[in-house]
């Protein structure tokens, strides 16, 4: 039984055929890819996905210098036709990250897809007890950070470029001791949405990514369900042209693509996938 409501009947805790970045339909052969928070977890392994599928260009940011140097080191072992740059970011720095996504583009021409990953999450004290500087320092890193990539990706991107924001489901899912991590990650998606909405020409999807082992889950001490392939191969396919009608929508890495696929004209005619106020007719 899924762990999480799911729109599909089959519910997915590794990738398989139909995402997997040795899928030829799913090739990124030209493509220019922004991954941040790449130094490790779902960021690292989703890079691999991306150069595994003969993406040209990949930029990958993370904090951490050694960290990116490592990821970098061994895709570029695995697969040498594919260019990686490390780019060490505080995306909370906005004129670093304006300086990244400028340098990116004159190395590798207008970016093709974004995925927008970094993130800060971990158990919190109930609200009564918070302490309201680390509460407020997750929102800079949830809200801030994608607001100065967004900008600078404004800037670098091609009209028709794929934005994924790796959410989170405490952006909609109600549970004690997340209250910094599930606001800014609610906020995040409204921001992303409105992102698509402003640039109708963008795709914008939003992901869970499922339940992976992160160093997010090791500090909050959650249990993990999921493998990191998963979310990597569910973000690569949703950047490809067979995922148009996710567009402005939030999906889970855990749900079946070819059952969703099946559902498109279900998905698209009832404004399905949505965060929305039920009750209240929106148009």
């Amino acid at each position: 039984m899924a762990p999480f409501p799911s729109f599909t009947k089959t519910w997915h805790t590794t990738s398989y055929p139909s995402i997997s970045a040795t899928n030829p339909a799913l090739s990124s052969a030209g493509k220019n890819i922004i991954i941040t928070g790449a130094g490790s977890g779902i960021g690292a392994r989703t890079t691999r996905s991306f150069a595994e599928a003969g993406a040209s260009h990949i930029a990958i940011l993370g904090r951490r210098e050694v960290n990116l140097n490592s990821v970098k080191a061994a895709l570029e072992s695995d697969f040498p036709a594919v260019t990686i740059t490390a780019y060490p970011v505080d995306i909370t720095d906005k004129k670093a990250v304006d300086i990244v996504f400028s340098d990116f583009t004159v190395k590798a021409g207008k970016i093709d897809v974004l995925v927008s990953n970094a993130g800060y999450g971990a158990l919190d004290p109930l609200i009564k007890d918070v302490d309201t500087n680390s509460w407020l320092a997750a929102l800079d890193v949830n809200i801030k950070g994608p607001l100065f990539v967004a900008t600078a990706f404004l800037r670098s991107c091609k009209e028709d470029a794929v934005v994924v924001n790796v959410s989170s489901g405490f952006s909609f899912l109600l549970g004690p001791q997340v209250s910094a991590y599930a606001v800014s990650k609610a906020a995040a998606v409204r921001f992303f949405d409105i992102l698509g909405m402003e640039n109708p020409k963008l795709r914008v999807v939003n992901v869970h990514p499922g339940v992976v082992e992160t160093e997010m889950t090791e500090r909050s001490g959650m249990p993990t369900q999921d493998d990191a392939s998963l979310p990597a191969d569910f973000i690569l396919w949703l950047s490809g042209p067979h995922a148009d009608f996710l567009k402005g929508r939030y999906v889970f890495s855990n749900w079946d693509v070819d059952e969703m696929k099946e559902r498109r004209q279900e998905v698209l005619q009832g404004d399905l996938l949505k965060v929305w106020l039920l009750g209240l007719p929106l148009e």
